[in-house]
């Protein structure tokens, strides 16, 4: 199912696409109040399963806490509502994006007046750096913007505001001819894409920036530590300096919508051999067999759809 088809959970209604709308004066369209999710639902072989969709509410409800949004439903109702949503539409696999937002209430910064609606949609998304990206990796560049210092914006929150951030990173990258940037923290160490988590193999270890480097700690992230570490995988989370990307044995994005991507190139620089290196390989292949239904879920990941 395309994008801008079937139907959207909306407030406890499955209502059509077209008809999932809000008012044009709600907060969020004017203040970025908003807190969401990306979820990914797979076709393992038993059916749709979708994706640590626990740890991704959860991280839906902290993120409200944080901006005090008072989410009018509860963690387990949503979870059901996230697997009505992609039975309805009748998806085998498909990204899911759950919305909590500030509406129409009360104009101004203040945003203790306006309700919290909330919505979810599900459509059919392949790899979002595109299927040739998996193998041959991705060009990114270095952007001249920087993640907000810990002290102006919570980037433990996953919400719409911060996303200006990203969007201003991406459309760089990608008006220079990139595939996507990479931002620096406010000490200028490495902190992550613009959506995606960043991992640097070096003689055979992995290291990954801390929280305290701006980034949003992903759950497909969290994936990666975990099966990295059952490789027997040394992996470090410590901060990184922007050129040890250039002298990297291997470089390689992860993310709900990203999964696990390479990158070949930085700045013009070549990363590795520049295409996927074999550290990058084995996570990415272990990722994929469980996602995919070729590994067992271990690790109780998935939750069942029907």
């Amino acid at each position: 199912m395309a994008f801008g088809e079937g139907k959207i959970w909306y407030d406890g209604t499955l209502v059509d696409w077209a008809d999932a709308t809000c008012h044009v004066m709600s907060h969020a369209l004017h203040y970025g109040s908003s807190v969401f999710e990306g979820i990914r639902c797979y076709d393992t072989g038993k059916g749709p399963e979708i994706f640590r969709l626990g740890d991704h509410m959860k991280r839906l409800f902290e993120s409200a806490k944080i901006y005090r949004m008072d989410i009018p439903f509860d963690q387990a109702a949503l979870e059901q509502a996230v697997i009505d949503t992609v039975r309805e539409n009748k998806l085998q696999s498909c990204y899911i994006r759950p919305l909590a937002f500030r509406g129409y209430g009360a104009m101004g910064v203040n945003p203790i007046k306006c309700p919290v609606n909330v919505v979810i949609a599900a459509w059919t998304w392949g790899k979002y750096l595109g299927e040739a990206a998996m193998e041959d990796g991705v060009s990114v560049r270095v952007s001249s913007w920087r993640r907000p210092a810990p002290d102006t914006l919570p980037t433990l929150a996953k919400a719409g505001g911060n996303y200006l951030s990203s969007q201003l990173i991406k459309m760089e990258a990608t008006q220079d001819g990139y595939d996507e940037g990479i931002a620096l923290d406010h000490h200028g160490f490495v902190s992550e894409g613009s959506g995606e988590n960043i991992f640097v193999v070096r003689n055979g270890s992995i290291y990954t920036p801390p929280s305290s480097s701006s980034i949003l700690p992903g759950i497909t992230r969290h994936c990666v530590i975990t099966l990295a570490r059952e490789l027997g995988l040394q992996i470090r989370q410590q901060v990184i300096p922007r050129e040890a990307l250039y002298v990297a044995d291997e470089v390689f994005f992860s993310g709900t919508a990203a999964e696990v991507t390479p990158v070949s190139k930085i700045d013009h620089i070549v990363i590795g051999n520049g295409k996927r290196g074999p550290v990058t390989e084995r996570i990415q292949s272990a990722f994929f067999d469980i996602v995919e239904g070729r590994a067992p879920d271990t690790y109780g990941w998935f939750t069942p759809v029907t």
